[in-house]
């Protein structure tokens, strides 16, 4: 029987996790698991319904009437909220304002980090988010760090944006960056910090390809050792 082989990827927001992760899982014949959209799926969710954002017990009994589908779809993964396709709309920037507000109870955490684990039970996974190595999958052969520039990181973030036919504000989206980052490191419960373990991988000045590549080499050493 093979072995499971676990590749967790973390990281600050928009330092590329979800589009190397999707490739690299693709090329290695993994499932991929963008823990993120779930943190915003349940937003999404939340502000659909006027859960209040600032009660942890409210969201958790919210996620527990909420089903959260990963589904493979050719070249991309979709996201169904209890059955509706929310794929597009969990990245919209009233998403992306709230998702570290809601991701930061405990009790929420607790309950999204128990499906993402039995997710990684029966098949191998590269899982992308923020405590994917230091709290998710602890024991996952190959942890990766991305790290860029906030710069760098709101320039990619515009580009995704004005693709999506947004009209994005530059300097707005490095504020919201450097916010979300102050936000994720200084939470109390599983806070963003790179794995003892894990590699650092600096992708300002590396294509996504290049990235990718990296990531395929760091498995393949792995699993030969």
């Amino acid at each position: 029987m093979e072995r499971l082989f676990q590749v967790a990827i973390d990281g600050p927001a928009a330092a590329g996790k979800s589009t190397v992760a999707k490739i690299a899982a693709k090329t290695l014949g993994y499932i991929y698991i963008d823990t993120g959209a779930m943190y915003r799926s349940l937003t999404y969710k939340a502000l659909k319904t006027e859960t209040d954002l600032n009660d942890g017990h409210l969201l958790k009994q919210l996620l527990d009437h909420t089903e959260i589908d990963l589904v493979q779809e050719g070249d991309g993964q979709k996201v169904f909220v209890d059955h509706e396709d929310v794929t597009e709309r969990i990245r919209y920037p009233e998403v992306s304002a709230h998702v570290s507000l809601v991701s930061s109870f405990e009790e929420v955490r607790v309950e999204m980090v128990s499906r993402q684990r039995k997710m990684a039970e029966s098949c191998s996974v590269v899982m992308d988010g923020r405590d994917i190595g230091t709290h998710v999958l602890p024991n996952a052969q190959v942890k990766i760090f991305l790290i860029a520039s906030v710069d760098e990181r709101a320039i990619r973030r515009f580009r995704e944006e004005e693709r999506k036919g947004l009209q994005p504000s530059l300097e707005s989206l490095k504020e919201a960056i450097a916010l979300r980052d102050k936000k994720d490191m200084e939470r109390e419960v599983s806070p963003l910090v790179k794995a003892e373990d894990a590699i650092a991988l600096d992708t300002t000045s590396l294509s996504i390809d290049e990235v990718v590549e990296k990531i395929l080499q760091l498995v393949k050493e792995k699993q030969l050792s």
